[in-house]
């Protein structure tokens, strides 16, 4: 019989930097920066942290982070791998240390100049061997070189299958420009899109346009978790992990997995899914708000069939008329998400989350959210947890 996490562990802290085009800075220094603004936001002291977890992508290694904040020992070194896919494993690492008695509190981060660095939109034809090159190998002489490229087959075929038009990726990328605008944080703070600028933007590879693909940024993000009885002794209010969980589906690669049967849906996001609703007793129809992991607007409609929100085949209808708006059934990245705020790899739109759960968005929405979603990146072994007030 399987143990349950639900409610052993809660995130008590948060921190991030300031989102930019040039940090400048070292990603070491905005990982110290993101992880120290989070064990201050806990409550906590360094020498109360002894569990770090994080991207394998990131060029910064656990104990220089620790060195450099003054964590004096660390009992779990965890990075999980996959870029997109691993925010929320972050989650499942620290709360399987934590609830199992190995570490008292984790931090995790993920700190990156996506945009003055190494840039993810740049391809992949160049750089060091890895065994996902292997399969992008059958890609890229004719041309698939770039996450937009690969996310864009299973839109296009998508859209063909379901007869969808991009009516409901332009409400995605306006509204969660709209978050973005009141969101002094973000990357395009005071810089609203109407449908019209939406349609005016130039084609990255179709069927994405400008505005469906988020923007490459510099910065860092961290969290604190630690266990729930804990957690009611610290400052700000938890947020309980309901639930968390990862997986990788049936013929898995990494972005690439076009040799299934079917292409127009990501059977990982519904293992996940279906490991969080059992975990947490919960559906769909208990989440009240949602941090969809948004590297492209197409993916959040493979998210949420796969979360139970509509049928398969009717998200790009189910989003139109203002569902996932500040007041719609399904606020969504009430930051501005990846699209918007900025790219952090999903460890900000973590943040978000635990801030809706707190009461505590620049965009709150004006219901009570009792549950919060908070997703990871899309085509490839991904992971999601379901956020929770303290009863």
């Amino acid at each position: 019989m399987l143990t349950s996490i639900k409610d052993e562990c809660a995130i008590v802290g948060i921190g991030q930097t300031e989102i930019s085009k040039l940090s400048g800075r070292s990603e070491l220094q905005l990982a110290a920066e993101s992880v120290k603004a989070a064990i201050d936001d806990a409550g906590l002291k360094p020498g109360d942290i002894d569990g770090m977890t994080g991207f394998t992508l990131d060029h910064v290694d656990e104990i220089e982070v620790a060195r450099n904040v003054g964590i004096p020992e660390l009992r779990l070194l965890s990075r999980m791998p996959h870029g997109g896919g691993a925010p929320m494993s972050l989650i499942h690492q620290a709360v399987m240390a934590v609830a199992s008695g190995m570490c008292k509190a984790v931090v995790g981060y993920r700190a990156m100049n996506g945009r003055s660095g190494a840039r993810y939109s740049s391809g992949v034809a160049e750089g060091p061997e890895t065994t996902d090159r292997i399969s992008w190998g059958w890609y890229m002489p004719y041309g698939l070189l770039t996450p937009a490229c690969w996310v864009a087959m299973h839109t296009q075929r998508y859209m063909y299958q379901y007869g969808a038009s991009d009516e409901g990726l332009a409400e995605i990328a306006v509204t969660q420009r709209k978050f973005a605008a009141n969101n002094p944080r973000a990357l395009y703070y005071q810089r609203p899109i109407t449908v019209e600028d939406y349609y005016n933007s130039p084609w990255i590879v179709e069927p994405l346009r400008l505005y469906d693909c988020c923007i490459e940024t510099d910065g860092g993000a961290a969290f604190v978790i630690t266990s729930t009885e804990r957690a009611k002794d610290l400052p700000q209010a938890p947020a309980l992990i309901r639930a968390v969980a990862q997986g990788s589906g049936f013929d898995q690669e990494v972005m690439t997995s076009f040799y299934r049967d079917d292409i127009t849906f990501l059977p990982e996001y519904d293992l996940v899914a279906r490991q969080c609703y059992a975990q947490s007793g919960l559906g769909p129809d208990d989440l009240d708000a949602a941090i969809i992991y948004d590297a492209f607007t197409s993916i959040l409609l493979f998210q949420l069939e796969s979360f139970g929100f509509c049928k398969r085949g009717e998200a790009h209808e189910w989003v139109k008329g203002g569902t996932l708006d500040i007041d719609g059934r399904l606020p969504c990245n009430t930051n501005g998400g990846q699209l918007s705020e900025g790219y952090v790899h999903g460890l900000n739109g973590l943040a978000e989350g635990v801030r809706l759960i707190r009461g505590a968005s620049v965009n709150q929405p004006s219901k009570n959210l009792d549950h919060v979603l908070v997703t990871s990146g899309a085509s490839m072994p991904t992971s999601a947890a379901i956020l929770g007030k303290l009863d």
